[in-house]
């Protein structure tokens, strides 16, 4: 095995056990289908992150959600939803992130969202890894959302024998997201083409993933280097 491989094994393997830590090692399931509940949603994410920033007690939270309408949703129901899918993101992150997501520019922002997805979705990172990434080495220019899917899904039954009792109707939902997510993270030039575009990491994104001890995270999201 070369030096490179068993790196990247290194790393896959540190952050499957940082995923597990995160979101407790009693879970018995290695994956889960939370992804399909939205993709990156930037204007979102940005005020959710200006509200975590003061803190808020649970009172406050409800009270910014439901009366306030932060998320300046239709139905208090979808403002929960979306509000408590960007909370479990940003909880992967530190409050330095949450203020950059808040006030930075929106390439900056952006894939900071796109960090905090792949550390609390183990499938979006695995597709990154095993679906994208072998696209690149392979030299292939598209996705190929079907074929790839199916593949790739058949792994994941492999590692969680729980994943098989996903429907039809949530594997497609997850796959809709992912690829929505990779769009908006400019991975791809849009869903409908499926080009790769493997984005350069913007240096502050790096210096903050490097600060805080986030290699597989780095290695997970850089496909350039």
């Amino acid at each position: 095995m070369s030096e490179g491989s068993a790196t990247l094994i290194e790393l896959k393997s540190d952050f499957a056990n940082n995923h597990l830590e995160h979101h407790g090692r009693s879970r018995l399931s290695f994956y889960n289908a939370e992804i399909s509940a939205g993709s990156l949603m930037l204007p979102e994410s940005r005020r959710i992150a200006r509200l975590l920033l003061t803190h808020p007690t649970k009172a406050q939270w409800f009270e910014a959600l439901k009366l306030d309408n932060v998320l300046q949703k239709k139905t208090p129901a979808t403002a929960r939803r979306q509000a408590r899918l960007i909370r479990n993101r940003l909880d992967t992150l530190e409050d330095e992130a949450w203020a950059m997501i808040a006030d930075r520019s929106q390439e900056v922002a952006t894939q900071l969202l796109f960090a905090a997805a792949v550390k609390h979705s183990r499938v979006l990172a695995d597709f990154l890894s095993d679906v994208y990434a072998g696209h690149l080495r392979r030299l292939e220019q598209h996705l190929s959302p079907a074929r790839d899917w199916e593949a790739f899904f058949a792994d994941c039954v492999q590692r969680d024998p729980a994943v098989a009792e996903f429907s039809a109707t949530t594997q497609a939902k997850m796959l809709q997201v992912i690829l929505r997510v990779l769009a908006e993270g400019r991975y791809i030039d849009s869903t409908k083409t499926l080009r790769l575009t493997p984005p350069h990491l913007h240096p502050d994104v790096v210096g903050y993933l490097k600060r805080h001890g986030e290699s597989a995270v780095l290695a997970c999201m850089d496909m350039t280097r």
